[in-house]
């Protein structure tokens, strides 16, 4: 099924480090004033109350290192490997998407960062991590008594250390019931910070005695605060006997979050030279980097797994066929799905999603209506957790009355989830107020909703490019106090470049993501990169691409291709381009080496639009 094909060394790489920034200009002022007043505001001796807070970013310390592993072979399946330009021009960027290229430029794949927060823990083994620390039933039931949680919510960030010894000195005992719980409530809010100095105040005051999943858990939320550099420092402190697989398969799985090819590699032949027996999960996390940055890796994996004798699982199975679907090779993903079906694998209804959205952005519908048929039941009343995955999947189709028969199911007692698949599948139709009925209508059940939901119709807003309502939608946010995330920014970002306010929308991404101290998304830098690129402007592409380095996306190919189309544009030469991708471990595919060879002042050129086609 999978044909190999060698590939160069990797060559080491600088270490870098991103400076921390502080943000100052309040959401009224970045949403309404013109990118150089906001400028302005920023620079200027500004003293008014939302500038005087300045908080400050975490610093993203990746350290890069030369990889002993061996993984230097082509993912391609033999029905798809006369593919030739296609496949290249597909790879990385844009090809990680659940929405159609057209509709939505966003990563939103099999571990989207816009997922529920449980999605999110599944993939790292959060819940493994604090497997052994599950309270039993009768004490989850009385979680709402808590008062650790109480105080955890209540409480500053800066104060929390106070208010822990506080609790403590009032005769509060902690047991590790509770203190699984009250993380996982921190988790779920994506409250990483206090989570953090939770777990910290735990172990420097011995309340419990740590077991390998704690170090493990501590590991993870050191990573999600202060980067991987921390984390790495902190494996080194804990005890011997607790440094185990468990603490450095959750150090891969942030890399992997990370995109950091080089350092996830590292962690894995670190884990290998330890002794640790590789695992599926292991394993399932390097097929999940190479999904999104270079699928010709992908083809190593599965022959170590094989070497190792270890079987795939599900999730590996859902991972190659969404990655052999991005590629535009459905017969390789249908081979995919023939093995699994031989290894008595039993797809579930995401797996079985995943393949349908394929076949639906390859102009298959067909055989995307039958799977769809197939995941309904003989009676949607009775498969109610369909409905949720179904909703969008009909909308992509068009298929405005079976989204209407879907939804007719939920309304009556619906739930937030299918509310949120509500909204993105009456947006996909174009169908703005029906998708604001849901919105709004969800108030009446829910006194407040997350940023998931706003962040939902923002999109919406978004794709119908619908400035005005995305704008009062933002501001309703903050004064909600909504907490804002790398997906409402992103969200935002493709509002204004929607409605070619292109810098307005660097300006708030700079600014935001500042204020917010979050790191936004690879997407949202890429939509600036895409349209300084076209209009032919060599400096700003230049800042957006250092800016994605410097915040640690490395490793991918869209961002120089869509670089070189600047300078092509520009009809400005790109002097030494081909040893800067040297330099930073990345090697050009066929689309690549064109633009390289279009830009190079020593060599001949073809007409412009001989080469952007």
């Amino acid at each position: 099924m999978w044909a190999l094909r060698r590939a160069g060394n990797p060559l080491r790489v600088r270490a870098q480090q991103v400076v921390s920034a502080r943000g100052c200009a309040s959401l009224e002022v970045l949403l309404n004033a013109d990118a150089k007043d906001v400028e302005e505001h920023h620079e200027g001796n500004c003293q008014k109350a939302c500038c005087c807070c300045k908080p400050k970013l975490p610093a993203f310390r990746l350290s890069f290192s030369s990889s002993r592993i061996a993984l230097g072979r082509s993912f391609s399946s033999q029905a798809g490997a006369s593919s030739g330009n296609k496949d290249d021009l597909l790879e990385d960027g844009f090809s990680d998407l659940e929405v159609p290229p057209e509709a939505d430029k966003k990563d939103a794949s099999l571990t989207s960062e816009d997922s529920s927060d449980e999605d999110a823990a599944d993939e790292i083994g959060l819940p493994d991590v604090d497997a052994d620390a599950k309270p039993e039933k009768e004490h989850m039931n009385r979680v709402s008594d808590s008062i650790l949680l109480k105080a955890m919510l209540e409480t500053p960030r800066h104060e929390v250390t106070k208010a822990l010894e506080k609790w403590a000195n009032d005769g509060n005992v902690l047991d590790r019931g509770e203190l699984f719980f009250v993380l996982l409530n921190l988790r779920k809010r994506r409250w990483f910070g206090k989570a953090l100095q939770l777990l910290e105040w735990v172990e420097e005051s011995k309340l419990l005695e740590f077991v390998e999943r704690d170090y493990a858990s501590r590991v993870d939320l050191t990573a999600k605060v202060y980067g991987l550099h921390k984390a790495e420092q902190y494996i080194e402190k804990i005890p011997a006997a607790h440094r185990g697989e468990i603490v450095y398969r959750t150090l891969l799985a942030n890399c992997v979050q990370e995109a950091n090819v080089n350092k996830a590699e590292k962690v894995f032949n670190r884990m290998k030279d330890l002794g640790f027996q590789p695992t599926i999960f292991s394993f399932n996390q390097l097929l999940l980097l190479y999904k999104r940055v270079d699928k010709k890796k992908i083809t190593d994996v599965l022959a170590m797994m094989e070497k190792e004798n270890v079987k795939p699982s599900l999730f590996s199975y859902k991972l190659l066929v969404d990655a052999k679907g991005t590629s535009r090779d459905i017969e390789g993903m249908e081979k995919v799905i023939e093995q699994m079906e031989t290894e008595g694998v039993e797809p579930d209804l995401t797996f079985k999603a995943t393949a349908a959205r394929h076949y639906i952005f390859d102009g298959q519908r067909e055989k995307a209506e039958a799977l769809l048929e197939s995941m309904e039941g003989d009676d949607i009343n009775t498969n109610r957790a369909a409905c949720k995955i179904l909703l969008p999947l009909y909308a992509f189709l068009g298929k405005n009355d079976d989204v209407e028969r879907i939804w007719k199911v939920c309304k009556d007692n619906t739930r937030l989830d299918e509310c949120h698949s509500a909204i993105q599948a009456f947006g996909t139709l174009g169908d703005v107020e029906k998708a604001e009925e849901v919105f709004e209508n969800m108030f009446l059940r829910w006194k407040t909703l997350s940023s998931k939901y706003y962040n939902a119709m923002l999109k919406v807003y978004a794709n119908q490019n619908l400035l005005d309502k995305g704008k009062e939608l933002a501001k309703r946010m903050d004064e909600n106090h909504i907490k804002f995330g790398n997906t409402t920014l992103d969200a935002l970002v493709k509002l204004y470049v929607d409605a070619g306010e292109v810098e307005k929308a660097d300006s708030l991404l700079h600014k935001l993501s500042q204020k917010h101290r979050i790191r936004p998304q690879y997407s949202s830098y890429l939509m600036l990169l895409d349209c300084y690129s076209k209009k032919g402007d060599v400096h700003n592409s230049e800042r957006v691409f250092h800016k994605l380095r410097q915040i640690g996306y490395t490793g991918r190919i869209r961002q120089y291709q869509l670089l070189l189309h600047a300078y092509l544009h520009a009809k400005a030469p790109a002097y030494g381009f081909k040893e800067r991708m040297k330099a930073d471990n990345i090697f050009p595919n066929n689309a690549v080496a064109t633009l390289i060879t279009a830009t190079d002042p020593f060599v001949k050129k073809k007409s412009i639009s001989d080469l952007l086609d």
